[in-house]
């Protein structure tokens, strides 16, 4: 395991106000286990009231920060963990595994999740003299972080607009760019800085991303990808490596596997079908990474998950 992608301090037992506030906001607003949308756009909330099996999953940019509970994702072979009073940043997108590891009853787990919109981040860093991160390369697009009073107090205040929606239109912008900036004055700095803007080795890779994921179906061309992204093959593998922890083959091997699964349970394809609309010609071979990847042959692992729901 990275030890950068490890657990980030622990807030002491003595939770502040604000966290409580946090707590009792998210349990009401949310009131049952599920996801819930909300009246802030790109706002939606979650709560489990058991710990989850590990879910496979594309996060897309955005800021998750847990006030109840723990929470593990996995991505490539890392495992990030964060639970009160911590945030998660993800700067691109990324596939991943997710699992709420803390979680009961009487405690269940509480979540946000905030989109982040690249644009957005570029319109601030050009509005406001933010200075630069001192970091080579580019960082890891997910890492965790302490919240942070400024930035949980922005958070609170975004949350209880649920409770006057009409003060929402004039209200929100304005906390929304409040928590861009504490993010961007933050310790995550560099990793939204890097897809936000434009002509960086960061920004480069969020294009090979997107790039895959239009195009997972088809054979992967390194050279083709490299062009459409203007690097050279050996920079666009060192860099997307460094971005996202998988190989660009690794990485489209991910988006396939995970669309199989859905065509699978949600459209009723069997396997051969569901392979071959991804972009496998072989079915023996869609099977075993199929397997190495979600544990099961294709179809005994979507009925355990049909009998799971």
């Amino acid at each position: 395991m990275n030890p950068q992608a490890s657990l980030a301090p622990i807030q002491s037992l003595a939770v502040a106000p604000q966290q409580h506030e946090l707590v009792r906001l998210i349990d009401r607003f949310t009131g049952q286990d599920g996801i819930r949308p909300t009246a802030i756009h790109g706002l939606t909330l979650y709560r489990a009231s058991l710990p989850s099996e590990p879910l496979h999953c594309l996060y897309e940019p955005a800021v998750g920060l847990v006030v109840q509970g723990r929470k593990q994702v996995l991505l490539g072979e890392e495992r990030y963990l964060y639970g009160p009073s911590q945030y998660l940043v993800v700067s691109l997108d990324l596939p991943v595994i997710g699992q709420v590891i803390e979680a009961s009853p009487e405690v269940p787990f509480l979540s946000l999740r905030l989109d982040l919109d690249p644009a957005e981040i570029g319109s601030l860093l050009m509005d406001l003299d933010i200075p630069a991160p001192d970091v080579q390369g580019c960082p890891r697009g997910m890492a965790v972080s302490g919240l942070g009073a400024p930035l949980q107090d922005a958070v609170l205040r975004m949350l209880r607009l649920l409770d006057n929606p009409e003060d929402i239109p004039a209200l929100l912008p304005l906390i929304r760019r409040e928590i861009l900036y504490r993010l961007l004055r933050g310790e995550q700095c560099a990793q939204l800085r890097q897809i936000a803007s434009s002509g960086t080795q960061g920004h480069r890779v969020s294009r090979a991303v997107n790039w895959l994921r239009q195009n997972f179906h088809q054979p992967l061309q390194i050279e083709r990808l490299a062009s459409e992204v203007n690097m050279s093959t050996s920079s666009l593998h060192h860099h997307f490596k460094a971005l996202t922890a998988m190989s660009p083959l690794q990485f489209q091997k991910q988006l396939r596997l995970q669309e199989a699964r859905r065509l699978m349970l949600v459209e009723a394809l069997d396997a051969a079908s569901a392979g071959s609309r991804v972009g496998y010609e072989s079915p023996s071979q869609f099977s075993r990474e199929y397997s190495r990847v979600f544990g099961a042959p294709p179809m005994r692992d979507i009925a355990r998950l049909r009998q799971s729901a």
